[in-house]
């Protein structure tokens, strides 16, 4: 299993997730039935970069209108339906997390998307689809909680068509350890594991992966978050915008950003943009 079921649900999948995302979309001057992605993107796009980093991997993994994309730890779907509505592609997203998945299924049908996107609840360990089914296989800060992840690679691997293609937006270990906690992948080390880039890239080729691409975006995404901590901890609790990622981390949110601050200043973490190719 990606680490323990229950920790990482606890972690990610807050009661009453929709009603407090419909209240902020009200709040925010939005109809919630009558919704874009972008509408969303303040609290779907839950990775380093928001959106500009979706589409920064888009680019580099060349993705085209009718691809069929699986999201692995997709969340509530804010990528997939970027991929879906700005691109043409057929995205099927797999969480772990039952409550990203239901949200994620709401929020799709309310922007006109339900026929483009779907959402699986299960475990990136053990998925629920047949061999070769995938052109794109596409992970954004999903693979932090899952020790397995040579299990992981060769359940992408399986999944992907020969020749398909799995694109990479994922935080690893850096030189400098132990990460401070809690982050806003975990609250604690119980559900975190790392690996370094280098761990990270040999396992892909000894999975029967081809490097297309690799780069270190770790400078940009230091710039990001220390843009959102800094608005964060002026604002204050009381004054936070009505839609945002705190409304997915509750009151971890302030000092699991500014912890993703000092793990990147420090070198603790660091962050990979990669595209790979099934052989």
């Amino acid at each position: 299993m990606v680490a323990d079921a229950g920790s990482v649900n606890a972690h990610y999948g807050h009661q009453e997730l929709g009603q407090l995302i419909l209240h902020g979309l009200r709040a925010a001057g939005k109809d919630p039935d009558r919704l874009s992605p972008d509408d969303l993107a303040p609290v779907d796009q839950f990775h380093t970069r928001g959106k500009d980093g979706t589409w920064e991997l888009v680019r580099l993994a060349g993705l085209q209108g009718g691809e069929q994309v699986l999201d692995v730890g997709g969340g509530l779907g804010g990528p997939a339906r970027t991929l879906a509505h700005e691109v043409g592609c057929q995205v099927a997203v797999l969480d772990l997390t039952e409550e990203y998945c239901r949200v994620g299924a709401l929020l799709t049908e309310r922007c006109g998307l339900g026929d483009r996107v779907t959402f699986h609840h299960g475990d990136a360990l053990a998925m629920p689809f047949a061999d070769g089914a995938f052109d794109v296989v596409w992970t954004q800060h999903s693979s932090m909680n899952i020790a397995a992840k040579e299990r992981l690679y060769a359940e992408i691997r399986r999944v992907l068509r020969p020749d398909g293609r799995v694109a990479l937006h994922e935080i690893m270990a850096g030189p400098v350890q132990p990460v401070h906690f809690p982050v806003p992948w975990a609250p604690d080390p119980s559900i975190s594991f790392l690996q370094p880039p280098e761990t990270i890239r040999a396992l892909l080729k000894h999975t029967g992966f081809d490097e297309m691409a690799w780069s270190d975006v770790s400078q940009p995404a230091l710039a990001w978050v220390r843009e959102r901590a800094a608005a964060s901890a002026a604002a204050g609790s009381a004054t936070l915008p009505p839609l945002g990622l705190h409304l997915l981390l509750g009151p971890l949110f302030g000092t699991a950003f500014q912890n993703q601050v000092r793990n990147l200043e420090e070198n603790r973490i660091v962050i990979v943009q990669a595209v790979c190719r099934r052989l």
